[in-house]
């Protein structure tokens, strides 16, 4: 049984752990900075609780020790002094951020170290990294990676046809930060926000629009392989306007505590989300041009009786995914690991990573 540590006892850190703890060959620790927060699930075997400050060096180091991996579901600005305490200690990371700062901080800690990092085990960026790139290397030549990827209510109700789905620190972050892609071969940073598109996908009419941090390391990892590479956030239409006028009219992103503040009393969390997911390339095959897809939905639903939000299943799957290909020496076992080196048969046919199959998931009747 592999003895795991779980930072951030948030509505995806209380899942991953619950998720790993009732697989039986998991030993669970959630930490957090009030016990009182995670008490929700006591009861759950080969799961317990420590309060933990993870700017605590002396006490995180403690927590650490012994441990075969860390998985930090922390917000994006502490995840690098957890990456830290992890190759002090010398046990494996994980961890879902999306900010790419971070992340280059955490490809600085993995270099010599003993045991494996593996930043950026989420939705997007994560799993869609995967995606995207088995479709590319489906191809003799590849010309166009279109990325598309959307945490969504099923119903939405306000002007800005949305609901909190997950962290808003996060979603105030991509929506502020440059955004990395590949433009006539060569990388670049976008800003977030900026060339909008719109599609329709089973009937539904979506718009898409630049967010930083949702390529990972792909575009590194393509530089040179292909002429055009984007990642854009999938929204209702209407949204991404209206966030412009918060963000860069009102000057809210100078302000970002007091804009989460809005946010968080405006708009309420939905229990009843949708995650879309929409990975197109263009390439040639055998001399011809043609193109490959990946689109799926995945809706909250019921398991074991539990109700489990779209982004909390499909986020936490990522996690536990990985985390399960490492224990099974599937992975690098030291070093920084990008998320395009998981090969997706493998991810899919995990125990965790089957809730991205097509059919897994159906929206709730009501």
């Amino acid at each position: 049984m592999k003895d795991v540590l779980v930072i951030g006892a948030g509505r995806i850190g209380r899942v991953v752990a619950e998720d790993l703890a009732a697989a039986g060959d998991y030993q669970v620790t959630l930490a957090h900075r009030r016990v009182t927060d995670a008490e929700g699930t006591l009861g759950i075997g080969n799961l317990s609780i420590r309060a933990l400050d993870v700017t605590d060096s002396a006490a995180l180091d403690a927590l650490l020790a012994g441990k075969f991996a860390v998985l930090s579901t922390v917000p994006f600005h502490l995840t690098a002094q957890v990456a830290e305490g992890a190759a002090r200690v010398g046990v494996h990371y994980l961890d879902l951020t999306e900010d790419v700062a971070s992340t280059r901080r955490i490809k600085e800690v993995a270099r010599g170290a003993r045991t494996a990092f593996v930043p950026q085990c989420g939705l997007a960026p994560g799993f869609v990294s995967i995606v995207a790139n088995d479709l590319v290397n489906r191809f003799d030549t590849v010309d166009t990676v279109r990325m598309r990827v959307g945490a969504l209510p099923q119903f939405s109700s306000n002007a800005l046809n949305y609901n909190l789905t997950w962290s808003p620190e996060g979603l105030i972050n991509e929506y502020c930060e440059f955004c990395d892609a590949i433009i006539d071969g060569e990388l670049r940073q976008t800003p977030a926000l900026e060339e909008r598109e719109e599609f329709t996908l089973d009937g539904v009419r979506y718009e898409a629009f630049n967010t930083s941090g949702g390529l990972g390391t792909l575009a590194e990892t393509l530089l040179g392989r292909v002429r055009t590479l984007n990642y854009r956030s999938i929204r209702y239409p209407g949204h991404r306007d209206i966030m412009k006028l918060l963000l860069h009219d009102l000057r809210l992103r100078e302000r970002r505590e007091m804009l989460r503040d809005i946010l968080e009393a405006a708009l309420p969390m939905t229990l009843r989300d949708l995650v879309v997911i929409y990975v197109v390339v263009d390439g040639t095959k055998h001399g011809v041009f043609l193109q490959e897809s990946y689109t799926h939905k995945v809706y909250a639903r019921e398991i074991g009786g539990i109700h489990r939000t779209a982004i909390q299943m499909t986020t936490a799957a990522g996690m536990c995914t990985v985390l399960d290909l490492l224990a099974a020496g599937q992975l690098p076992q030291h070093g920084f690991v990008r998320q395009e080196e998981i090969a997706l048969d493998a991810f899919l046919s995990n125990r965790f990573g089957s809730v991205f199959e097509p059919g897994h998931s159906e929206p709730i009747q009501v």
